[in-house]
């Protein structure tokens, strides 16, 4: 296992165990995080462990074209009351992310250093949020990071209104021009809008 330094560098992801852990350790600084990003690594961790890397193989994208919207989401797109935005309130979005409860979690991978780093992320430029709102509250939401090339790295989402994540998630997909939204990994909530495993190599040639 490659442990990290102060230096800010990251070992060939073809090192990644099997799991997709490429290294542990080192800092979550703004130059980190960009050069994890275009090399295919992510951090994720659990409060209390120090900082995990991760490159999985097979990776889980969106191809943006193959974004499957069902018929009655079609009618809750046109029908509904909810007002999308893009960037209007990233330390809310990314608050309520870390507070939303998921099935077979304990806690949140969230954390505040996790919280610190994002937002300073989104206040020089490469991250961004998408915000739901219903009757001027924040009821939905998703954030990642934009790795240029037309790559769109998404980190989570959250939704305490039905339908609240699906509607930021779709409007954000098909009003970007975006070539590839990379989730990381599987869900059966992204599988059933379209997204897809692909090779870690052909992930990284897109990258490229």
């Amino acid at each position: 296992m490659h442990f990290l330094n102060k230096d800010i560098e990251f070992p060939d992801v073809s090192t990644a165990s099997k799991e997709g852990i490429v290294a542990i350790g080192g800092d979550l600084s703004p130059r980190r995080l960009c050069l994890a990003y275009k090399k295919g690594i992510f951090p994720w961790f659990d409060q209390e462990e120090p900082i995990v890397w991760w490159s999985p193989d097979p990776r889980f994208v969106l191809f943006p074209e193959k974004l499957k919207v069902s018929k009655s989401m079609k009618q809750v797109l046109r029908n509904t009351d909810f007002i999308v935005t893009l960037n209007k309130d990233f330390e809310a979005v990314i608050e309520q992310c870390s507070k939303i409860k998921r099935d077979g979690q304990q806690g949140t991978w969230i954390t505040k250093s996790m919280k610190a780093a994002y937002v300073q992320m989104y206040k020089l430029g490469y991250a961004k949020s998408v915000e739901v709102w219903l009757d001027d509250q924040l009821v939905g939401g998703l954030y990642g990071v934009d790795v240029g090339n037309g790559i769109f790295c998404g980190e989570s989402m959250f939704s305490t209104v039905s339908n609240a994540s699906k509607v930021g998630f779709i409007s954000f997909v098909q009003q970007s021009d975006y070539k590839l939204i990379d989730c990381q990994i599987y869900t059966n909530h992204l599988e059933s809008l379209g997204a897809e495993d692909i090779s870690r190599a052909e992930f990284l040639s897109y990258l490229d």
